[in-house]
């Protein structure tokens, strides 16, 4: 019972070789993670298998504007993680205690808008990036379920965080291959017994991942050990809140502006036809688990470099870094050769129509290669993140996605218009985003070298306050 004990136990990243402790806590959310995905892609099988390709497209017109809706979450969870890890670090109780109950505050108010808002700027924003006709209703009646139950995601992504910013990586997995399984059966459930079709897999997932929050609240109420969770802790206290905000907003502002390119992206591969909308879910879909790896050793890092931060152990965050990306560096590359061998395995499971697994496999082909080029990003980035300096990386994103990107993206299809692609050829979008995540890892090496990052470290502004 001790040894079982100690695997759900908050874990301390200061101490140990670097490289290990990054492991031992980027497998289990690895997992978590690939589990978070099924949910997409679960919902996406389903619907390719038992509804149609055009319901397919649906689903994958919908989930830019779902992402761009969710910033708000990306900020608090963001500011949250950052710094219950560097407090966790630093040992300080009263500050990690008024950190996670501020968050639990403004998940409840970010929420809230979300809810209200979401039934009056649905349809007009699919609309507005030309979601076909034939699909809007389909879409807007997802999105609308998704949104109005937000409550579910939302709290899910914000208690995971800070779990993953003490250290636990292991809870939030196990709570997640709960939900996950509970989403997959009641997929089936819904579309294949009770015939409803997309709103019966955005259902299911509000349902699945209402339970997963429910499950982190229960265990986070539990660490009293660690620190104190009572009504006295949830007052927005303005430093924590300013705080939190001042971490947040760039890497809200990131998912924003990533968001609103998917969205203007969207908009060109809606030009495309049904068969490209289709395509392009189904490579987002495996693209989603082979940019797993990246992410997790991101999210790992930024816990990582807060609690050694916190523990003012800049030495160690170095040579952690240096760990880090080799092993992210490695584990890409063996999933870029998966995907350039088997992928269109991989593309066959989401539907049995020829042209469409040829084409999406086409498509990933074109990407492949810039996993390798995430890895470096996504890891450098979250030392920046871990020691305070989110703004960095939310330049970063904005002059890669937004300046170019898009115009990249919209330029390369304007030059290969002809008789045959009037709209240009749909392996631009592809193309333009390979080049943007290889600037992408270009420009993150260089600031991370300079090493400004250093200088954000250890909020010294609310050390002083507090």
């Amino acid at each position: 019972m001790a040894k079982l004990a100690e695997l759900f136990a908050p874990k301390d990243m200061t101490v140990g070789t670097p490289w290990k402790r990054i492991v031992e806590f980027s497998i289990p959310m690895l997992i978590g993670n690939i589990a978070q995905q099924l949910y997409n892609t679960v919902d996406s099988i389903v619907i390719g298998r038992y509804v149609g390709d055009s319901a397919l497209a649906a689903v994958g017109s919908a989930f830019p504007v779902f992402f761009f809706l969710l910033v708000l979450f990306v900020a608090i969870s963001t500011g949250a993680g950052i710094m219950v890890s560097q407090y966790f670090g630093a040992k300080d109780r009263e500050k990690l205690s008024r950190t996670i109950g501020v968050c639990i505050t403004l998940t409840a108010i970010a929420s809230a808008i979300i809810m209200i808002i979401s039934p009056f700027v649905v349809r007009p924003m699919l609309v507005f990036i030309n979601t076909p006709d034939s699909i809007l209703d389909w879409s807007t009646n997802y999105l609308l379920i998704l949104l109005v139950g937000n409550w579910g995601f939302s709290y899910f992504n914000i208690l995971s965080g800070i779990l993953r910013g003490l250290g636990d990586s292991l809870s939030a997995l196990v709570f997640l291959l709960i939900s996950t399984t509970l989403n997959v059966v009641l997929d089936i459930w819904f579309v294949v017994s009770f015939n409803m079709g997309v709103a019966g897999v955005a259902l299911a997932t509000v349902i699945a991942q209402t339970i997963s929050a429910v499950l982190c609240a229960i265990k986070l109420k539990r660490m009293d050990d660690i620190f104190d969770m009572n009504f006295e802790m949830l007052k927005p206290i303005k430093d924590y809140v300013m705080q939190i905000i001042k971490l947040g907003i760039p890497s809200g502002l990131t998912q924003a502006i990533f968001s609103l390119a998917m969205v203007t992206v969207q908009s060109l591969t809606n030009s495309f036809g049904e068969m490209v909308i289709a395509a392009n879910v189904i490579v987002m879909r495996v693209d989603g688990f082979a940019m797993m790896p990246n992410f997790t050793f991101g999210i790992t890092m930024t816990t990582y470099a807060g609690q050694n931060v916190g523990a003012r152990k800049m030495d160690r965050v170095e040579e952690g870094t240096r760990q880090g990306l080799a092993i992210a560096v490695g584990v890409s590359t063996v999933i870029t050769i998966i995907l350039l061998f088997f992928g269109r395995y991989l593309m066959a499971i989401f539907t049995s129509t020829t042209e469409l697994v040829n084409l999406s496999m086409r498509m990933m082909r074109i990407l492949a290669v810039g996993y390798i080029a995430m890895a470096v990003t996504q890891v450098l980035s979250g030392v920046m993140r871990g020691a305070g300096d989110t703004v960095t990386p939310m330049w970063i994103s904005l002059i890669t996605t937004i300046f170019f990107r898009v115009p990249l993206a919209y330029g390369l299809a304007y030059i290969t218009r002809s008789p045959a692609y009037p709209n240009g050829r749909p392996e631009s979008i592809f193309f333009s985003l390979l080049f943007a995540w290889v600037f992408g890892a270009l420009i993150t090496t260089y600031f991370y070298k300079r090493g400004a990052w250093k200088e954000k470290a250890l909020f010294r502004s609310l050390g002083r306050n507090q």
